[in-house]
């Protein structure tokens, strides 16, 4: 879609009409000349893959243990383990044990 416009026509349409004596005054282009702009349709949540990291996670060595489970919104299994044990750091876990990385 190029147009070939003469510089005048370039400067008009970034510009506007000038005041100026040496250029042409124009009337405004008719609402009809326009199209309208379809409205985009519904856009639905489209939703991405995700892993759903299970670990074993305890506070103090050889103490209560319990499960920590973590989705992350990645196909690689490596940063999903990244994730998880870093979500587990952040929630004072030490003791960080893999358990599972399974697609949900």
């Amino acid at each position: 879609m190029t147009l070939d416009l003469s510089e005048e026509e370039m400067r008009r349409a970034l510009f506007g009409i000038s005041t100026s004596a040496s250029a042409p005054i124009e009337k405004p282009p008719t609402p009809e000349a326009f199209k309208p702009i379809p409205e985009k349709a519904a856009e639905r949540k489209l939703s991405s893959p995700k892993l759903r990291v299970t670990l074993k996670v305890s506070k103090v060595f050889e103490g209560d243990e319990e499960l920590f489970s973590y989705d992350a919104s990645t196909l690689s299994t490596l940063l999903a383990e990244q994730e998880a044990r870093s979500a587990a750091r952040k929630k004072r876990f030490k003791y960080i044990e893999l358990i599972s990385v399974v697609p949900v």
